[in-house]
C-alpha cells in the first residue's frame, strides 16, 4: 500500500460547552491537518501527475477550497450550543460555522473526513481515497480517523 500526506494548518476557535475545564470557556487552537491519499500511481506520459499518486498542490487546493478556508479564522460552535451562536451573530461579519456535534477534536476530525471522503475518490480511476485524517488541535493532542475499508 503506497500512500502520500499533506499537511496543512488553519486557525479556529471553539468552545467544549459542558467541559469540567477551561475548555468550555470561548478559545482557539492552531489546527494540523495531515491528509493521507491512497492510490495507484498515475503511470501515463505527458501527464503533469505521472509518476504520482496525486500532486501535493492539488490535494492542497482541494482541502482549501472544500474545508480549510471554511474553518480558517472561524468559529466553530456546535448547533445546540444556542448562547453563543446568538452571540455571536451579534458581531458584524463575523466568521461563524455552525456543525451538528460537540467540537472536540474528535469531533471536527470526523466531520472534515467526512467532508474530504469524497472530494478525493477515485478522482483519476486509479483506485486514489481519503485512506486517513490526522486533526491537531495542539502540537501533542491529536484525533485520527481513517477509512474502514
Amino acid at each position: 500500500m503506497l500512500t502520500i500526506t499533506r499537511k496543512l494548518e488553519f486557525d479556529a476557535g471553539h468552545r467544549i460547552p459542558d467541559h469540567k475545564s477551561q475548555c468550555r470557556n470561548l478559545h482557539g487552537h492552531r489546527y494540523t491537518l495531515e491528509i493521507t491519499l491512497q492510490g495507484k500511481v498515475i503511470e501515463e506520459e505527458g501527464n503533469s501527475d505521472n509518476g504520482m499518486i496525486m500532486d501535493f498542490s492539488d490535494i492542497k487546493a482541494l482541502a482549501k477550497k472544500h474545508l480549510v478556508d471554511v474553518w480558517d479564522h472561524a468559529f466553530l460552535v456546535y448547533q445546540k450550543d444556542t448562547v453563543v451562536h446568538d452571540f455571536l451573530h451579534t458581531l458584524p461579519g463575523h466568521k461563524t460555522v455552525v456543525i451538528d456535534c460537540i467540537p472536540t477534536v474528535e469531533n471536527l476530525a470526523r466531520t472534515a473526513f467526512d467532508i474530504l471522503k469524497p472530494i478525493y475518490q477515485d478522482r483519476f480511476g486509479t483506485g486514489l481515497r481519503l485512506h486517513k485524517l490526522v486533526l491537531h488541535e495542539t502540537p501533542n493532542c491529536w484525533a485520527e480517523i481513517s477509512d474502514a475499508e
